[in-house]
C-alpha cells in the first residue's frame, strides 16, 4: 500500500531498509516468517520486491544488511540496485567493549567488505558509504575510503558513496554521544572526493546537515540521495526531509541544476547487461530518459510483469560453431566488451602478483619420496609441496611412483568413454576472466541451441555409439527458469538410454536462483527430470584468492563444495576437476587436492579426477598480461602424478585431457599415474575457443592409437561410472568416423 501511494505521488524508488536477519535474534520475526511461508527475511524481501515491480512499477533498492554471494544472486533479478554501508574499517570499534560496533557480528569490517566485493563480482550496482562521528579516527576514515576505492576500481560496481554524519538518538546506547560536527563532515566529504575521484557519485543526506547545503556542495557532493514526499527517514525519523522545491532552489543558488535520477545510476542504465538483470530491464526502461539514463520527468510508474511466462526458445547465432571452430576458427580473439566486463585490469594485475608468487621452498625431495612410498595419501604438506616442485630425475621418480600406484589400484587398463558434448549456449555475462568461450548475444560467435537441436544432437550421439551426453553452457540471462530441467527431459525423451552428465555447480546455483529453490530442492528436481551425474567443473582452483582473480563473478569455493556435497548426498555423483597453470602456484594445487580428499572422505561421490591445463591463447586474463601462458610440461607431469599420489585410495580414476594436451602429452601423463583418456566428445567448443590446437573429436581408433605405444597397457570402453558397455554400444561406436554434420536445418 505504501508503494502504491508512492507511485501516485511520483516516487520511482521503493527503498527496502531493514536490520540484519531479524529472525536470528527475535523469535517473533521467525514465527511471522514461518506463518507466512518464508524461510528467511531475505526470501520475504525478494517476494515483496517482485510485488512492488508488478503492482506499482517502482524500482526496488534493497538495503537488507549483510548478504552472502548466493543471496546476492537470488536478489539481483528483483532489484536494479542494492546497498549496504561499510561504515568503517576500524576493527577497534568492533572488538573494543566500548566500541560502537561491539557485539554486532554483522558489523565486522571484513564481513562488510566481503559483501562489497561479492556485489562487485556479481555486477550489481551498489551503494555504500562511511559513517563518521562514532568514535573512529581521521585515519580510520581515510582507510575506509581507500578500501571502498579499491573495490570500486576492481569491479566497477560502486555506484555511489555516502558520507553520513552520526546524529545521536534518544533511548539508544549512544544517546549521549555528541553529533558529528558539520565542519568535520564537510572536510571528510572533501577528502572523499579527492580519494574517490571526479567520476564517483558522492552523497550526503540532506536531512542531517542543518540546511548547510552550500557547504556540502562546495566540499564535493553531487547527489542528495533519496527524498520522499510520503515516508520519513526510518533510520532518522526525527530528521524530516527537505522539500524538493527548496532543495532545487538551494542547489541552484550554488550554481548547479538538480535532476531526478533512478535508484540505479545512469551509467548502469545505459550499459544494461551485465549490470541489470533482463527481468528488471523493462521496469527501468519505463522510467529512464533515453540517452541520459536519468529519470524521465513525465514518467508515471505502472506495474509490469516481472517475468514473462517461460516459453520454448529457438536456436540463434553461430549454431554450427561445433564444426566451424575446426574449419573456420573463431571470428575474433575476444568478445566485444573486453575492456569493460572483467573489471580493472591494473587492480587484477596487482592482486595476481601477490597471489601467484610461490613461496621459497627448501625441499628434500628424496625424503618426501620415501614418505610417499610409505603412505601416499598421508603426506605432510611440506613433503607434498616438495614433490610438486620436483624436476629432472626427481620428477621422473615421482611419476614412476604415481604409475606404480596406478597399477596397484586399477591395473594396466586405459579407459575411455564414447560421449557427445553439447554446449547448448555460449551467451554469458558472468565475466570469468579466464573464459574465451563466453560471448554477448550480439557477438559474431555467440549461439544458443533450441531444445529441438539439443534433442537432435543427443540422438545423433546415440546413433554413433555414445552412452553419455555431457552438457554445459553459459549463464544465459534469457533462458527460462526451467531451462535445465527442460534440457534433461528432452534428452531422456529422445534417447532414453543416454546417461545425462550435465550442469556445472555454477549452473546449479544459477538454476536454483532463477527458480527460487534451494540447491538441494533444485538438484532433486533436476534428478527427477533426468539428470544422472554432474561435472565437477567450475572448480578451477578451490581457493577464493585465486578464484576471484580468475573468475570475477563465479561462485565461491564454499558454494562449489555445497553443490557437490549436496549432489552426492542425493545420489548424484560427479567428477572432480582442477584448472591450473594461470595465476596459481603449487601451494594452491595442494590445497585443492586436500579439499577434494576431504569431500571424498565424507561422501564418496567422485567418479574421477580430471586435470585441466589452462589454455591461454585467447583467454582474457592472458591477453591482459596477467596470467602466464599455461602450465609447463614439468607442471603437467607433476600435477597428474601428485593427483594419483595425494588421492590414492580415495579417487581411483585419474583422467587426462587430449583436447588440452594432445597425443604426446597424453602419453606422458599415462606414464605418470593416469588411467583414463576421457571421451570421444564428438564436438568441443570451450577449449577450442580458448585456442587449443588438438581438435574437437576423437574416434575410438584414435583413442586406442594414443595408448598403442605404451608397453603392457590395454584399452577398454567404459560408461560414466566406469562400468562395462554393451557390445551393441561398442559396435555402434566403432562406426563413428569423427565427422559430424552441421545441425542447422
Amino acid at each position: 500500500e505504501i508503494a502504491r501511494r508512492g507511485a501516485v505521488l511520483g516516487c520511482k524508488e521503493a527503498l527496502f531498509t531493514l536490520g540484519d536477519r531479524p529472525e536470528q535474534r527475535w523469535p517473533a520475526a521467525r514465527e511471522w516468517l514461518d506463518a507466512h511461508g518464508y524461510d528467511s527475511t531475505l526470501a520475504y524481501v525478494r517476494a515483496m520486491a517482485v510485488r512492488v515491480l508488478e503492482e506499482t512499477g517502482l524500482l526496488p533498492h534493497l538495503n537488507p544488511g549483510v548478504m552472502s554471494w548466493e543471496e546476492l544472486q537470488r536478489l539481483k533479478p528483483v532489484a536494479p540496485s542494492m546497498g549496504m554501508m561499510l561504515e568503517t574499517t576500524s576493527r577497534r570499534l568492533f572488538t573494543d567493549p566500548h566500541g560502537a560496533h561491539f557485539g554486532s557480528p554483522d558489523k565486522d569490517p571484513a564481513v562488510r567488505l566481503r559483501v562489497l566485493e561479492d556485489a562487485g563480482r556479481s555486477s550489481i550496482p551498489f551503494t555504500t558509504g562511511i559513517l563518521i562521528g562514532i568514535g573512529e579516527t581521521a585515519a580510520d576514515r581515510v582507510e575506509s575510503l581507500f578500501a571502498i576505492r579499491k573495490v570500486a576500481r576492481a569491479y566497477g560496481g560502486i555506484q555511489e558513496v555516502i558520507v553520513q554524519n552520526f546524529r545521536a538518538k534518544a533511548d539508544t546506547a549512544m544517546a549521549r554521544m555528541p553529533d558529528a560536527e558539520l565542519e568535520d563532515l564537510a572536510a571528510t566529504v572533501a577528502v572523499a572526493r579527492l580519494v574517490l575521484g571526479p567520476r564517483m557519485r558522492l552523497q550526503a543526506p540532506p536531512n542531517l546537515i542543518e540546511r548547510e547545503f552550500a557547504l556540502l556542495l562546495r566540499a564535493g557532493i553531487d547527489d542528495w540521495g533519496g527524498v520522499s514526499p510520503l515516508t520519513p527517514d526510518h533510520v532518522n525519523p526525527e530528521r524530516p526531509w527537505p522539500q524538493i522545491d527548496d532543495l532545487a532552489a538551494r542547489t541552484a543558488e550554488a550554481g548547479f541544476v538538480l535532476r531526478e535520477r533512478l535508484t540505479v545510476y545512469p551509467r548502469y542504465v545505459r550499459a544494461g547487461e551485465p549490470w541489470l538483470d533482463p527481468r528488471v530491464m523493462r521496469h527501468v526502461a519505463a522510467l529512464a530518459e533515453a540517452g541520459t539514463g536519468l529519470a524521465r520527468a513525465e514518467a508515471v510508474p505502472a506495474g509490469l510483469p516481472w517475468q514473462e511466462p517461460d516459453q520454448d526458445w529457438t536456436s540463434s547465432g553461430r549454431v554450427d560453431l561445433h564444426t566451424g571452430i575446426d574449419s573456420d576458427g573463431r571470428t575474433s580473439d575476444r568478445r566485444a566488451d573486453f575492456d569493460a566486463v572483467y573489471g580493472d585490469w591494473d587492480a587484477v594485475r596487482e592482486q595476481a602478483r601477490r597471489t601467484g608468487a610461490p613461496q621459497r621452498l627448501d625441499a628434500d625431495v628424496a625424503a618426501a619420496l620415501r614418505a610417499a612410498e610409505r603412505d601416499p595419501s598421508g603426506l605432510s604438506d611440506a613433503h607434498a609441496l616438495a614433490l610438486l616442485h620436483a624436476d629432472g630425475a626427481e620428477l621422473d621418480a615421482v611419476c614412476a611412483l604415481a604409475d606404480a600406484l596406478r597399477r596397484d589400484v586399477v591395473g594396466d587398463e586405459v579407459t575411455y568413454i564414447v560421449n557427445r558434448n553439447i554446449n547448448f549456449t555460449n551467451v554469458c555475462y558472468t565475466g570469468c576472466r579466464f573464459c574465451a568461450f563466453a560471448q554477448r548475444r550480439t557477438d559474431a560467435d555467440a549461439y544458443t541451441l533450441s531444445l529441438e537441436d539439443i534433442g537432435r544432437r543427443a540422438e545423433e550421439g546415440w546413433a554413433l555409439g555414445a552412452t553419455e551426453v555431457c552438457m554445459q553452457g553459459g549463464i544465459h540471462p534469457d533462458l527460462p527458469g526451467t531451462a535445465y530441467f527442460d534440457i534433461a527431459r528432452t534428452v531422456k525423451a529422445r534417447t532414453p538410454g543416454m546417461h545425462v552428465h550435465a550442469f556445472s555447480p555454477m549452473e546449479v546455483v544459477n538454476g536454483a536462483s532463477r527458480t527460487g529453490m534451494s540447491i538441494r530442492d533444485w538438484l532433486a528436481a533436476a534428478k527427477d527430470a533426468g539428470l544422472d551425474t554432474i561435472p565437477g567443473t567450475a572448480a578451477e582452483i578451490l581457493d577464493d584468492d585465486v578464484r576471484w582473480l580468475l573468475t570475477k563473478g563465479k561462485l565461491p569455493a564454499a558454494t562449489w563444495i555445497e553443490v557437490i556435497t549436496t549432489a552426492h548426498e542425493l545420489g548424484i555423483r560427479s567428477s572432480s576437476t582442477m584448472m591450473y597453470g594461470h595465476v596459481d602456484n603449487p601451494a594452491h594445487w595442494l590445497g585443492h587436492f586436500r579439499t577434494l580428499a576431504r569431500i571424498q572422505d565424507r561422501t564418496g561421490g567422485f567418479t574421477e579426477f580430471v586435470a585441466l591445463p589452462f589454455i591461454h591463447t585467447n583467454a582474457p586474463i592472458y591477453l591482459a598480461g596477467v596470467a602466464r601462458p599455461g602450465p609447463t610440461r614439468r607442471e603437467n607431469r607433476a600435477v597428474h602424478a601428485m593427483a594419483r599420489i595425494l588421492l590414492h585410495r580415495r579417487i581411483d580414476n585419474i583422467q587426462t585431457s587430449w583436447v588440452k594436451l594432445g597425443v604426446q602429452g597424453c602419453r606422458d601423463m599415462l606414464r605418470s599415474g593416469v588411467n583414463d583418456l576421457g571421451g570421444t566428445l564428438m564436438e568441443e567448443t570451450i577449449s577450442r575457443m580458448a585456442g587449443s590446437q588438438h581438435g574437437s573429436a576423437k574416434t575410438v581408433a584414435q583413442l586406442q592409437e594414443i595408448v598403442a605405444p605404451l608397453p603392457g597397457r590395454t584399452v577398454r570402453q567404459r560408461d560414466t561410472l566406469y562400468g562395462t558397455v554393451s557390445e551393441e554400444r561398442q559396435a555402434a561406436a566403432r562406426g563413428y568416423t569423427g565427422v559430424l554434420p552441421s545441425l542447422t536445418a
